[in-house]
Parts: structure tokens; C-alpha cells; sequence
């Protein structure tokens, strides 16, 4: 007739981390990245970026004449 005696307190402790636990573990499978997919994320990104540079007119934006119809005004 008598059961096992439990710390409540200790239980819920113990659910916690249990249920902590499972979070951590779906976090790490759905967000989770190797070092080597971020590296090559890294890279292909710096690739594209200096592809599109490459491609640019002007090479630096306070370069760019002023736009026509735009005269430079001075303040009497």
C-alpha cells in the first residue's frame, strides 16, 4: 500500500531539464550548422560580392558627378 516516496521538488527539477533537453536537441538539428557549411556560406557570399563589385562603373560612390538639372547652388 505505501508507494515510493518523491521530492516534488526534485521531480520537477528533473522534468525540466528533461524537457530542456528535448528543446536543445530539436534546436540543434533544425538550426544547427557544421563549421564547414558556415565556412562555405562565407565564401560563396565574399565571391558573389566581389563578382558584383567587379562589375561597377564607378568605383567609389563619392565619385559620381551631379545629377543634371541639379546645379550646384552656393548661399549668398
Amino acid at each position: 500500500m505505501t508507494g515510493d516516496v518523491i521530492n516534488l521538488r526534485q521531480f520537477r527539477k528533473k522534468q525540466t531539464r528533461a524537457d530542456k533537453e528535448k528543446q536543445a536537441e530539436q534546436n540543434r538539428t533544425a538550426f544547427g550548422r557544421s563549421k564547414a557549411e558556415k565556412a562555405l556560406t562565407k565564401a560563396r557570399n565574399e565571391k558573389a560580392a566581389k563578382a558584383l563589385d567587379q562589375g561597377r562603373l564607378e568605383k567609389s560612390p563619392g565619385t559620381a558627378a551631379p545629377r543634371e538639372g541639379f546645379p550646384d547652388r552656393k548661399k549668398p
